[in-house]
């Protein structure tokens, strides 16, 4: 039985916002450099699942995360951001994790860019930049397991990535799950620091 499961199960649950920095972990890299990320604004809202589905919860997840780099050469650094999940559940027959995210497109109709001539009356864009969907499986429980559902380059000494009404699901694990977001700051030599969020409880 392929299942996935979420943020939710029979009774939705409501994420808590948070409005300013929620954590942050800093690191001193092999070149001396102290290499800071930050997660903020985290909200995950869970869900009623819409396929009804006992074992599934399904959630959004908006939130930013920043970094720092400090020290000799922090302008020339270079690396990737990375935010994802620890997931936790207490039984499960094939737990698949699913997360999709889809930036915004531009819509032009009827728009007169020329006074006679309007060969752009009506414009439809794809997505301004690629979505993001990620299917990742878990394997039977219990256990904890680490997705990373999102990632970035990133370059110069500081910088940061915004992720708004992003998409989960978790199908397959029985007695709720516990998911905890993090961020993640890769250099491209390699060194890494992580941030992790308050666990949510999603019953």
């Amino acid at each position: 039985m392929a299942l996935v499961v979420a943020l939710s199960a029979l009774v939705a649950t409501s994420g808590t916002s948070h409005a300013a920095l929620d954590n942050e972990m800093s690191l001193v890299d092999g070149k001396d450099r102290t290499m800071t990320i930050q997660q903020w604004d985290t909200f995950l809202n869970g869900v009623f699942p819409l396929d009804r589905n006992r074992l599934t919860r399904e959630w959004f997840h908006s939130g930013r995360a920043k970094y720092n780099v400090a020290g000799p050469g922090a302008d020339d650094f270079e690396g990737t951001l990375e935010l994802g999940y620890q997931i936790g559940f207490p039984w499960s027959l094939g737990v698949g994790i699913n997360f999709s995210y889809t930036t915004p497109n531009i819509l032009i109709d009827d728009a007169s860019l020329f006074p006679v001539f309007n060969p752009l009356g009506s414009i439809i864009t794809p997505n301004l930049f690629p979505g993001v969907s990620i299917s990742a499986d878990l394997g039977n429980g219990p256990g904890i397991q680490e997705v990373a559902t999102f990632s970035v380059d990133v370059a110069g000494p500081a910088g940061g990535v915004a992720v708004s009404n992003a998409h989960g699901t978790v199908t397959g694990a029985a007695g709720g799950v516990l998911l905890r977001p993090f961020a993640r700051l890769i250099s491209k030599s390699g060194d890494s620091v992580t941030t992790y969020g308050e666990p949510w409880d999603m019953q």
